[in-house]
């Protein structure tokens, strides 16, 4: 896997298009506002509102050059269906001496919500799954020492 490629569903894609769009058109024109209604003020060297609207102004360019890369570089993926666990694999572990089961789906780093079970395939835990199948055992280090887990399911 290339690293500056970003994995993205085609729902996270539209999602993260649909907020530079908004960057793009209307916080950018209600920034310029700001900035407006701020030097009509007078003197600038004192003018938080005018300091806090640039502030924002920076912000709001930097993320929306990151969205543009991002989707620049973006792969869509979609459901994975194979025996071995790559990118877009939905899957259930369960920690040694457990009983409890987990299932993840794994996703790129733009899409990581773990009370969803999406994990990253750049995570110890996601980076340890690639390429594995149902029945194998992976071991990830944690702060708290090693964990072993084995694949219950891959779907």
């Amino acid at each position: 896997m290339e690293e500056d490629k970003h994995y993205l569903t085609q729902e996270r894609y539209d999602q993260l298009k649909e907020e530079l769009e908004e960057l793009k058109t209307g916080k950018r024109r209600e920034i310029a506002d700001r900035l407006e209604f701020a030097k009509s003020l007078g003197d600038l060297s004192e003018n938080a509102e005018y300091h806090a609207a640039r502030e924002e102004q920076a912000e709001t360019e930097d993320r929306i050059s990151k969205l543009e890369t991002i989707l620049k570089v973006s792969e869509i993926i979609g459901e994975r269906r194979s025996a071995t666990i790559g990118i877009g694999s939905t899957l259930t572990i369960q920690k040694r001496g457990s009983r409890e089961e987990n299932r993840y789906r794994i996703v790129g780093p733009e899409e990581v919500d773990l009370a969803a079970g999406r994990i990253s395939y750049l995570s110890p835990l996601g980076a340890s799954l690639m390429n594995k199948r149902k029945g194998e055992a992976v071991t990830v280090k944690t702060p708290k020492g090693e964990i072993t887990y084995q694949i219950i399911k891959v779907s």
